[in-house]
């Protein structure tokens, strides 16, 4: 009997054997290696340097929000009595009489502190006499 040998070639194999630099590049890629061994470690080390650095180095252009008051810039402050003291910027302030000045503080303050009863209020004006705020304070009901 005679025997017959098939021999077939694989075109996409390549002809020049890989060398050992592409070979560990490679195992880098897939993360081919052991816990505990160098290699890992290195490969570790190199995705904590690259986390913790490429803020410094990278525009990721995520900036923080600029802070925006409040439109009508109110500031609030604690009067020591349990109740609460508003600064609102008298520009907003277009009523004449009290009951208009009252409807008008309520409307600004009403939507950040909820339901509140102004006790009393006063006029901030600068050295020509013009209203720049009004200080209210205001409790809780």
């Amino acid at each position: 009997m005679s025997r017959a040998e098939l021999t077939t070639t694989n075109a996409s194999a390549p002809s020049v054997p890989m060398s050992g630099i592409w070979r560990t590049i490679r195992d880098y890629i897939l993360w081919s290696y052991e816990r505990g061994t160098i290699q890992y470690d290195i490969m570790v080390t190199l995705i904590l340097i690259f986390v913790f650095f490429s803020p410094y180095w990278i525009n990721f252009k995520d900036k923080p929000v600029p802070h925006r008051p409040h439109p009508t810039e109110v500031v609030v402050t604690p009067d020591g009595d349990g109740g609460l003291i508003y600064q609102v910027e008298g520009s907003v302030v277009t009523g004449h009489d009290d009951g208009g000045v009252r409807d008008d503080l309520l409307r600004v303050i009403e939507p950040i502190s909820g339901e509140v009863r102004i006790q009393r209020y006063e006029l901030v004006h600068d050295r020509f006499g013009r209203v720049l705020s009004y200080k209210v304070w205001v409790r809780r009901d």
